[in-house]
């Protein structure tokens, strides 16, 4: 592993070379093959006290909003439990190598966006529980979210297996590309419109470059406008957020009455 550095100090800059040697390292360490299976721990805490935990920091008029989503079906209440799975994953092997979690990586949270510049970019749409990790937790999270999504949509084992494969595959090769480059051209690194229409659309059927154009022009109209209108109304000629509690109440409306008038 990385060798741990003084306070205030910044980490070594490794070569790629010498980078390719400590993860060798860490792979020796804790094989590919760790990862095969997941044993719950023999005092695994009970998934229902880790929900409650979290609902008792929580605004109390949301906590049953929240729990109705999650018991709507198998992967809302997966979308919902990604503290639970971190506890799961907290005894699982690790290699010691740690990142910038996203911490929630399912499936749908992963969409079009546009870039300032107006570009459609690929990219990860919901940072809430982001926090430094084992880079494995992502990738388990995000491979168990295909499972139980091809499960709900009727897809067999075996075509399940293939998406979760596929999609690990993806993931080691362009680390692997990503480790041979500096930190500007990964910085600079896109998965854009554009890209998929140069590398893969060519491999699509015509429903599914069908299906991708109706996506992307879809999602064109998702901007700030299309926020601000759905957000806000106007009350004697002033724009004002419109109320939808207990999701969206205003400021003045959560003060006591003496501070209001203050």
């Amino acid at each position: 592993m990385t060798p741990k550095h003084p306070a205030g100090s910044h980490p070594p800059h490794h070569t790629p070379a010498e980078r390719a040697a400590l993860g060798k390292a860490a792979r020796s360490a804790v094989p590919r093959s760790s990862h095969s299976a997941f044993t719950p721990a023999p005092k695994r805490p009970d998934p229902v006290d880790i929900v409650e935990a979290q609902s008792a920091t929580r605004v109390p008029e949301l906590v049953p909003i929240r729990y109705g989503r999650m018991t709507e079906s198998p992967f809302r209440f997966y979308r919902g439990a990604a503290a639970i799975m971190a506890a799961d994953l907290a005894g699982t092997p690790r290699s010691g190598i740690r990142a910038q979690l996203c911490g929630d990586a399912h499936l749908l949270n992963f969409r079009l966006l546009a870039s300032p510049e107006r570009r459609m970019m690929f990219d990860i749409n919901d940072f809430d529980e982001t926090l430094p990790g084992p880079w494995e937790w992502d990738v388990k999270r995000l491979s168990a979210s295909f499972v139980i999504a091809g499960r709900a949509n009727g897809f067999s084992g075996k075509e399940r297996a293939d998406i979760v494969r596929t999609t690990v595959r993806s993931y080691r090769e362009w680390m692997r590309r990503f480790a041979g480059l500096g930190n500007l051209p990964v910085w600079y690194t896109h998965f854009d419109e554009a890209w998929v229409r140069t590398h893969i659309a060519g491999e699509l059927s015509a429903r599914s470059r069908d299906r991708w154009k109706r996506t992307t022009d879809k999602a064109r109209t998702r901007d700030s406008l299309q926020a601000f209108n759905k957000l806000t109304h106007v009350v004697d000629g002033k724009t004002l957020i419109a109320a939808d509690p207990p999701l969206v109440v205003p400021l003045e409306d959560l003060l006591p009455d003496m501070e209001r008038g203050a």
